[in-house]
């Protein structure tokens, strides 16, 4: 991957950050972010709408706020930058606000999250995506599946990290579907008339549901504002689709907030752990052995899958042959 990168443009340390990125997300069971998305970061990049040695400017605003211009770089290499960012202003001052605008798509919001957490800070991750989800009340989508992310430490190795899109399923499933010729269960898409459907093609051509309604659409457009409007970078549906539009860069907004959890008490470690504890001490319904925090499941898979190797499509080997001729 590394090599293939560097191919493309990227030098050695910004391939390596993609690259790490990209394989955490198939070792924690999210292939739908990992070697399925390495043909279109490199399309990108081709069809010149992705900068391959962007010169990013770092603006500081006060001790615990930075603003990041990423040059339409690769989203991993602008969120890495931001995270550290956000890590360092928070150790500094007890928070951390980071803005980053001119970005693109960075993969999986809880592996920067895992960073700070890493770092004992509370963390809070957003960025806005592709319109996807209609705004309640509308038959036309605008929103993107606009991931809510939040972290912090627990007293155990395991970091609580909850990382959800705010769509009934992500965009990558149905995209992996569309291109096996799988069908997505029901209730989590509209076809472009406004009719249920089970076609992952339809449904990319249709609306994707938001979780719980109208709970869902607020939510998506929360986060829109939140790393789009606040940052400077597109929202309101101006997102670019980066497997379908090559008109021009994306200029995603990312919004990192990092907090020191002994701001206010000073025992939040032991506090933390005895929330956790009383909630896994809850009877559990039949079939349940364990009550699991967010990012428990998670961090289980990336341990079992570091022993095992990485099942690769047939289509995803043919597209990193091609990357690799």
């Amino acid at each position: 991957m590394i090599n293939i990168l560097k191919r493309n443009g990227l030098n050695k340390v910004h391939a390596k950050i993609c690259s790490l990125a990209i394989i955490n997300a198939e070792l924690v069971g999210a292939p739908t972010h990992g070697l399925s998305r390495l043909k279109m970061y490199c399309d990108r990049i081709q069809k010149k709408v992705i900068n391959p040695k962007p010169k990013i400017k770092i603006k500081k605003i006060s001790q615990s706020i930075t603003q990041i211009d990423a040059n339409n770089s690769i989203g991993f290499v602008a969120a890495d930058i931001g995270i550290k960012q956000a890590i360092n202003n928070a150790k500094k001052t007890g928070v951390g606000l980071v803005g980053i605008k001119n970005s693109g798509h960075y993969g999986l919001s809880g592996y920067y999250a895992e960073q700070a957490v890493k770092n004992n800070l509370i963390v809070f991750c957003f960025t806005n995506a592709p319109p996807a989800i209609a705004p309640h009340g509308a038959k036309k989508s605008l929103f993107g599946t606009n991931p809510i992310c939040f972290g912090t430490p627990v007293s155990n190795k395991i970091p609580f990290i909850l990382d959800t899109s705010v769509s009934v399923i992500n965009r990558g499933k149905i995209r992996v579907a569309a291109r096996t010729g799988k069908k997505i269960p029901e209730g989590v898409a509209l076809d472009k008339f406004g009719k249920p459907t089970t076609d992952a093609k339809k449904a990319l051509a249709g609306v994707q549901l938001p979780i719980a309604g109208f709970r869902g659409s607020g939510l998506a457009w929360m986060v829109d504002i939140l790393s789009g409007v606040i940052t400077g970078g597109n929202h309101g549906g101006k997102v670019k689709d980066p497997f379908d539009d090559f008109s021009g860069p994306q200029n995603i907004g990312h919004l990192f907030i990092t907090i020191k959890p002994n701001l206010f008490v000073g025992n939040y470690n032991q506090r933390i752990k005895e929330n956790i504890k009383r909630i896994k001490k809850l009877p559990k319904i039949k079939g349940v052995k364990e009550i699991l925090y967010p990012g428990q499941n998670k961090f289980n898979k990336y341990k079992k899958n570091l022993k095992k190797k990485i099942n690769i499509p047939p289509n995803i080997v043919e597209d990193l042959k091609k990357l690799n001729a």
